[in-house]
């Protein structure tokens, strides 16, 4: 039985990865390969090089403790074509399958490297596409005087800070006010923050002895 390695990741900690794990776990079973790690990184962009998840995978990748790696999609590897062809590079090097379940593609074989390029290429075309569109979003707006950024949320933090503090989950509270939970997270920091700040500055001031004049 071939010992196989997964590679899971998500963009922001408010997101899941299980979806991608349950995938590849039943891929895995399909195929009779036996899972020795599963690797994650959380609220890590692709775009980045160095991640503590992928690179404890080719830590591992080099001590031979697998021969396959799946992943869900290729752009949970990597953003960008040079990178992600970097880190399949290495993996062949080693002698080892890379499997990615959305695409439906292993490099074992000539042709499925073949195609790994070219999607790679496309993947990283897509994402370009992307980033200009917004950019030009950005531009219109701007000479439209319409203000960029994000639209303030609409809600009563205040009540939201309590309702997380009376003993209400992360889950429950980002439900009720239709937030994430790192929005929760964040809000409640804050406020933490505030009370704080205000506490030092009713602090009351050291009261000086007054100052005998000797004659």
């Amino acid at each position: 039985m071939k010992k196989a390695a997964i590679y899971a990741r998500v963009s922001t900690p408010d997101q899941h990865f299980e979806t991608q794990l349950y995938q590849l776990r039943e891929l895995a079973a399909r195929r009779g390969f036996e899972i020795v790690q599963e690797y994650k990184d959380v609220g890590v962009c692709g775009s980045k090089a160095r991640r503590g998840g992928l690179d404890a995978l080719l830590a591992d990748a080099h001590r031979r403790k697998f021969s396959i790696v799946l992943v869900a999609a290729f752009d949970r590897v990597a953003r960008s074509v040079k990178h992600f062809l970097t880190v399949v590079d290495e993996l062949n090097d080693l002698g080892i399958e890379f499997v990615s379940a959305r695409e439906n593609i292993d490099t074992s074989g000539a042709m499925g490297r073949m195609f790994v390029t070219i999607i790679g290429c496309i993947a990283e075309l897509e994402r370009s596409l992307i980033i200009e569109r917004i950019k030009a979003g950005m531009r219109r707006r701007r000479l439209e005087g319409l203000p960029m950024g994000r639209v303030p949320l609409a809600i009563d933090r205040e009540a939201l800070v309590r309702d997380r503090r009376s003993g209400m989950s992360l889950t429950q509270v980002s439900k009720k006010y239709a937030v994430s939970r790192a929005s929760v997270v964040r809000f409640a920091r804050e406020a933490m923050k505030r009370e704080s700040a205000q506490v030092g500055e009713f602090q009351p001031a050291t009261v000086q002895a007054p100052v005998e004049w000797v004659t």
